[in-house]
């Protein structure tokens, strides 16, 4: 209520994030999805509009599938761990956008080619919808699968028609698992077509003057053809979490846990070397302990969570 009165929207919805939790920890399920779907449609402490208008995605040649997934961002960048030339750089990105006509008018264009790189698990995918909460837009998930197309020619009008989506859209574009399009072009393992889709999407992502933001995400730079590299702005590597980050995750994601039932320092230290995503499974299986065994969190099974999240390929 503090927040609110405030307009403090970063720990308004904090304080309602941890509310959800809570009611999902009670088995309060429809209330909880009820309280997501709110907190989600945009209605915060200071601002109260409505959902964001969600544009119609571009479909593939025959008309019988999206080629793009567009939805709504309900991650924050509060929600997340980044270390702190993330943070700056994204907070630039968002001021470049929201005063993208002060800077065309004087001749600059703002950065809106991206690539972030890093192992699975790190946060990459995260960070694109926190950072689309932060502009106000839409989250716009290229389906890779549907874009690329068992006959000749059909991948590259794919490629066409997403890009003149974000042309015509102010989204954040993401190109996941970015290594499946971007493939180098003298790998002798692939075929002519792929060769074309690499030198389509160049073009493709060079002449983009839009105003959506394009992120490609990829677990396998090496793979990447040379040529794209330079087409993008920034490219960002998201690295394995040292422990000091490992505890502020696990601290955000137990808020709602009463009691936590695990020593953070303890845990932070045991899962270093492992990914956020590491942390993240280690307390969603606590609290599903916790509501299983109605809070009765024993050590023995914390220590036996935290063996299995160690013991699991990442």
């Amino acid at each position: 209520m503090r927040a609110f009165r405030t307009h403090d929207e970063v720990s308004f919805r904090r304080a309602a994030l941890e509310l959800i939790e809570e009611q999902e920890a009670r088995h309060h399920f429809a209330l909880a999805r009820d309280m997501r779907a709110l907190l989600a449609s945009g209605g915060g402490a200071a601002d109260s509009a409505p959902q964001l208008e969600l544009p119609e995605p571009p479909k593939a040649s025959d008309g019988s599938w999206d080629l793009i997934d567009v939805h709504e961002p309900v991650l924050s960048l509060d929600d997340l761990v980044l270390d702190a030339a993330t943070e700056s750089l994204f907070g630039e990105v968002v001021l470049e956008a929201h005063k993208s006509d002060l800077l065309e008018s004087a001749g600059v264009a703002p950065r809106r080619r991206f690539l972030f790189t890093g192992p699975a698990g790190t946060g990459k995918t995260s960070a694109a919808e926190a950072l689309a909460r932060e502009l106000s837009w839409p989250v716009a998930k290229v389906s890779v699968e549907s874009v690329v197309s068992s006959y000749l020619g059909e991948t590259a009008t794919n490629l066409r028609r997403v890009f003149e989506f974000a042309a015509a859209s102010r989204v954040v574009l993401v190109f996941d698992e970015f290594d499946a399009l971007g493939r180098m072009r003298d790998d002798s393992t692939e075929h002519g077509e792929i060769k074309r889709v690499v030198s389509s999407f160049l073009q493709f992502l060079e002449k983009h003057r839009g105003p959506s933001i394009i992120i490609a995400i990829t677990n396998y730079p090496d793979l990447l053809d040379f040529a794209l590299w330079r087409r993008f702005e920034e490219v960002i590597n998201f690295g394995l979490p040292s422990v000091h980050q490992l505890r502020q995750l696990l601290r955000k994601r137990s808020r709602s846990m009463q009691p936590r039932g695990f020593d953070v320092e303890a845990t932070a230290t045991s899962l270093r070397g492992l990914p956020h995503a590491a942390a993240e499974r280690f307390v969603t299986d606590l609290k599903r302990q916790q509501i299983l065994t109605n809070n009765a969190l024993s050590p023995e099974v914390v220590t036996a969570v935290l063996r299995s999240i160690r013991h699991r390929p990442w």
